[in-house]
């Protein structure tokens, strides 16, 4: 599961369920110790919703106290705090027509289709957008050769579910460290991105990319993003926190949450929560977890089942 921060949930339900065609499937609102002991936010009061598209769920958080610092305006694709999801559209020109439709937010200058120099990316299609607070977001269609077997799958609906969640980074080697290393998930696939339809999804001139695919047993991948150029993207903020709208989070299931932290501590990244924390109830879809940080910044939930 894939978790962000809004601002204001009840326009981003709107948002997400009317647009995007998402099902909400559980509202709750919780505050208390442990939950500030989890986000790492002293007087956290939160409303969380659980999206559902398909077979994948999407947490939306809205931080009631304390209210957290919007997305800059001059963020771009490449700059380090950059994450999105990938909806699956069975019609990209039927998707694209419906999002200017309710007139998103362009990220992208239009739909591109990948070309043959990109061999294992050749004949996607892909738009990137933003959602009411600024989050990026893409729609993608996968060419009958790629991608999972269930997005071909005969059927009238236009958004299918979440493929995958993506994350700039600025070391593949780094990241791999983390996400390969310590928490298991394999490596499914690279490729090197770049041409002028690569330069116009991202909205980054002179765009190079090593893209790599990573997949755990179950559920949504994970997809690094290396701008091998241009390499000014700008660094996660040092003082983020998970009221602020910066904020996503991928939840990772762990067999044993204690043992995890020791191996986050022992690989010396950066924790959120100090120590697995014991939930009062199983609002947020676990009992037992913590939060921690990848070489990058960007967060990651670790819950035992």
């Amino acid at each position: 599961m894939v978790g962000l921060t809004v601002s204001d949930m009840d326009r981003s339900i709107q948002f997400y369920t009317q647009i995007l065609d998402f099902e909400k499937v559980s509202d709750a609102e919780v505050a208390g110790p442990a939950y500030e002991a989890l986000e790492g936010v002293f007087g956290a009061r939160l409303r969380a919703v659980r999206l559902r598209l398909g077979d994948e769920l999407l947490q939306l958080t809205e931080y009631l106290t304390p209210r957290g610092r919007p997305i800059p305006l001059d963020s771009r694709s490449n700059d380090r705090w950059f994450q999105h999801v990938a909806i699956i559209v069975s019609d990209m020109d039927r998707a694209y027509a419906r999002l200017r439709q309710f007139k998103v937010q362009y990220a992208s200058t239009g739909p591109q289709l990948l070309p043959k120099t990109i061999p294992a990316a050749a004949g996607i299609r892909a738009f990137y957008f933003r959602d009411p607070d600024g989050h990026p977001l893409e729609v993608l269609q996968f060419p009958p050769d790629k991608g999972d077997p269930k997005w071909h799958r005969p059927g009238n609906r236009l958004f299918l579910g979440i493929d995958h969640t993506a994350i700039v980074v600025g070391s593949t080697r780094a990241s791999l460290a983390f996400y390969r290393d310590l928490l298991g998930l394999r490596v499914a696939g690279e490729s090197m991105n770049f041409g002028t339809e690569q330069e116009h999804l991202n909205n980054v001139e002179g765009a190079r990319l090593h893209i790599t695919g990573l997949r755990a047993a179950a559920g949504p991948g994970i997809e690094f993003l290396e701008y091998l150029a241009p390499r000014d993207g700008r660094p996660f903020p040092s003082d983020a926190r998970a009221n602020d709208l910066v904020h996503w989070q991928t939840t990772v299931l762990v067999p044993n949450a204690a043992a995890a932290v020791a191996a986050v501590r022992r690989g010396a990244f950066r924790l959120v929560s100090q120590e697995p924390v014991e939930l009062p109830d199983t609002v947020l879809g676990f009992r037992r977890g913590f939060l921690v940080r990848d070489p990058d910044g960007h967060v990651v939930q670790l819950v035992e089942p």
